[in-house]
This record gives structure tokens, sequence and C-alpha cells, in this order.
């Protein structure tokens, strides 16, 4: 069986395709299940970021596995296989596991070291977990994952300088307009990102900030701390009208603004020219918007300048993080191989200690005329020698533990002693 992860990301396709591959958050326990369900995937976490969508599976089968993720991508998103295969990476066992960490620690995003996938990695698994559709495997690699990401933003200043795609969003609307200072921004969406954004734009000296959400109570959180005002989604109109800089961030699975609103919007105002910052995935604003005179609008990809920027800024950090990640993905592998080796070592234990027990049943009358110390002297003995038959077997399986060395001597354990056990590599 194999740990096997297959996605796309901000890397290998634009984002016209990567928004439509990606989970919205009302979808993602339906798009968990619906997976879980399939032939060959046995435990299942689904990550979907603005730069990512992935499927981490653990798997009966290598290729009919990657076949179920792909048959389901097509099925999701519409899209015929051909549109996106070529894509698609896929990595299993060790380069899965390494990918996963590389991904939590924020060396494989679009910003490195940007602070908010640790967050969104561990609320996939959290999701998964609570969904049940991880178990013995994805559960400790993820969870281990966490751990890693949190030790090389402790031990490396790869995160010195926060940088976020949030944040990143605010520093190129800033450059875009030579600054923020006294503009008005609407911020569309009241969840993570929606936070680092009002977060952001605070730190700018902006006039007025106006969050707009469905769920007004978290709009008048997050309003209320940076001396904001609220709108309702419904209400966006009159505050598009006002607004110098929109920055949209949702979990929508739909289109928020159409470009006919915003070319509404613009009819009444006259010179004044609209910048449109669009980073969620699915996308909030109609595409066609970028096309209105007076309307800016900018997405993922554009942030990609900004991100070699800051990407040039940590360098020197990353191998210093890469360090911390091999370190932490060989004592994974090292747990992982002990744990899956206990199956086989404890069936051993147990076969040899099954023939002591049945031979001695097998002369008990002729034992029944020896005295109590002789019989206890007996049950001594027979249990020393299975303990040192099986002793060197058992060390050098544990020795071996990570390794192909490893798959091979448990195989032969298996079959020489007959012990039934299945033996997972």
């Amino acid at each position: 069986m194999s740990l096997i992860v297959v996605g796309l990301n901000h890397r290998t396709v634009p984002v016209e395709l990567l928004e439509r591959m990606a989970l919205p958050e009302d979808r993602a326990v339906k798009a968990l299940h619906d997976l879980e369900g399939r032939d060959h995937l046995l435990e299942v976490v689904a990550l979907s970021t603005c730069n990512r969508t992935e499927i981490y599976a653990y798997c009966s089968r290598f290729h009919p596995a990657v076949g179920d993720v792909v048959e389901f991508l097509a099925e999701y998103s519409g899209a015929h296989p051909d549109e996106f295969t070529d894509h698609l990476y896929t990595y299993y066992d060790d380069a899965a596991v390494s990918h996963l960490f590389s991904v939590a620690a924020g060396l494989d995003s679009m910003i490195v070291g940007e602070g908010e996938i640790l967050g969104q990695v561990r609320t996939a698994w959290q999701r998964a977990e609570s969904e049940q559709t991880v178990s013995t495997l994805l559960g400790p690699a993820f969870r281990h994952a966490i751990e890693s990401g949190k030790r090389v933003r402790t031990e490396t200043e790869i995160g010195r300088h926060p940088v976020s795609i949030s944040s990143a969003a605010v520093a190129v609307a800033a450059e875009h307009l030579g600054g923020l200072e006294g503009c008005r921004v609407l911020v569309i969406g009241a969840g993570e990102m929606g936070e680092g954004l009002t977060a952001a734009i605070a730190l700018r000296g902006v006039a007025d900030i106006c969050v707009a959400n469905r769920t007004l109570e978290k709009a008048e959180a997050l309003a209320e701390r940076v001396g904001g005002r609220v709108a309702a989604l419904h209400d966006l109109a009159a505050e598009l009208a006002l607004a110098d800089v929109v920055l949209a961030s949702t979990g929508a699975s739909d289109v928020l603004i159409e470009r006919s609103s915003i070319e509404a919007v613009m009819l009444d105002r006259a010179e004044h020219p609209l910048l449109v910052v669009d980073v969620a995935l699915p996308r909030d604003i109609d595409p066609g918007v970028g096309e209105i005179p007076g309307v800016t609008l900018l997405d993922i990809d554009d942030l990609k300048g900004y991100a070699q920027r800051s990407t040039d800024r940590r360098r020197a950090e990353i191998g210093k993080a890469r360090d911390i990640l091999r370190d932490e993905i060989e004592r994974f592998r090292e747990v992982r191989a002990e744990r899956m080796l206990a199956p086989i070592i404890t069936a051993l234990h147990r076969r040899g200690e099954e023939l002591r027990t049945t031979e001695l049943d097998r002369h008990r009358n002729r034992l029944a005329e020896l005295d109590e110390t002789t019989l206890q002297l007996v049950e001594s003995i027979t249990r020393g020698v299975v303990n040192k038959l099986l002793h060197e077997p058992t060390v050098r399986l544990k020795d071996a533990a990570g390794s192909t060395r490893a798959d091979l001597l448990a195989d032969a354990l298996n079959t020489l002693f007959d012990l039934g056990t299945d033996v997972d590599h």
C-alpha cells in the first residue's frame, strides 16, 4: 500500500484552471466522502487553498488510485482529463511525505515562508479526522508535518518578517497606487484570509475600511478591531460606489460580483478609478471586470512578482528550513517503519510461544512426573530458547526499519514462519 499525493498548484496551472479545481468550504466535506468512496482510496485528506488543490491518500494500488483522483477531479470540475492531467504532479511514499512536510513549512508556497498555509494544512487534516476519512497513516503524517512546520518557523528566520497571501495582496495594491493612505477599502470576506487582509490594511493608514460578509456578526467583529464599517453582501453596490480598492477573499463557490454590477457602478464614478484584487479561489469577481474602463483587476497570478522578491529575501533561510525537514522526515520514516513492522514482530513472537506451549502440552503426561521446581526450570529453559532464537531476527528487522531490506526480511519471516500477517510496505 502507498501514500500518494495528486495535485496542481500555482506553478503548474494558470489561475483559470486552478479555480475550477478548487474545493470551496461548502463542498469540502462532500468531496472527502466522494473520494473515500472510490475503490482504491482508503484514507483521504483534501487540501485546497488559493495556491493549490491537492488530494492526499493512503491507497491499495498506486496507479488505480491516481486514476480515482483524476476521475474525481474531472467529475467535480466538469473538465475533461485531457485539460489537466498534463499539469498534475504525483508523488508517492517518501516523496509524498517530503512534499507534505514542505507544504506545511511554507517552502512550496508562492510566497516562501508564508504563515497561512500551516493553519490551512491543519484545517484540512482536522476536517478529515472529523469526517473519519483518516486513521492509521495519514493522521500521523499530517500531525508530524504540522509539528515540523512549527519547528521551521521557530528555529529559522524564514517567517521573521511575516508574509502571507493576504499581506502580499495589500502590498501589491499599495505598490500599484503608490500607497493606500487616505484610500477607502472594501474587504469582501471575513474568514481567515479576510482577517489577514483587514489587518494588513489597517497598518497602512487606510482612512475608511468596510468589511462585507455573508454573516454580519463575523464582519462586525472584524470591523470593530480596525474601527471599520460593515456591509451585507446584498448591499455591495453602495460600497462599490465609494471604494478606491476592493479586496475579495471569500470561500464562495460562485462569482459574487458580476461584470454588469461593476459596469453600473463605474458609470457614476466619472474619473474615479477602481482597483480590484481578487485572491479567492474560485474567484469572487467576474474576470471580465478587468476589461471595464477605469477598473484594474489583479488576481493570484499578479502576486507572483512580489512573491519572487519575497523569496529572494528569504533564500538564505530556505537551506536551514530544508535541513530541519530532512531530520523530521527521517524521524517520521523511522517511527512509521517501526509501527508498520510491529505486527509482524508480534506475530513472530506469538508463533514462537505457540510452538513452545504446543510441544510442552504434547509431553504433558511425562512432565507430570516432575516436581514443581523442575517443571519451572523446563518452563524457563524452553522460553529462553525461543526468545534467544527470535532475538536476532527481531533485532535485524528493527535495524533495517525504513529500508527495502526491511521489506525483504519481513516478507521472508512471514513466509518462513507462516505468520499469515499482511506485510504493509
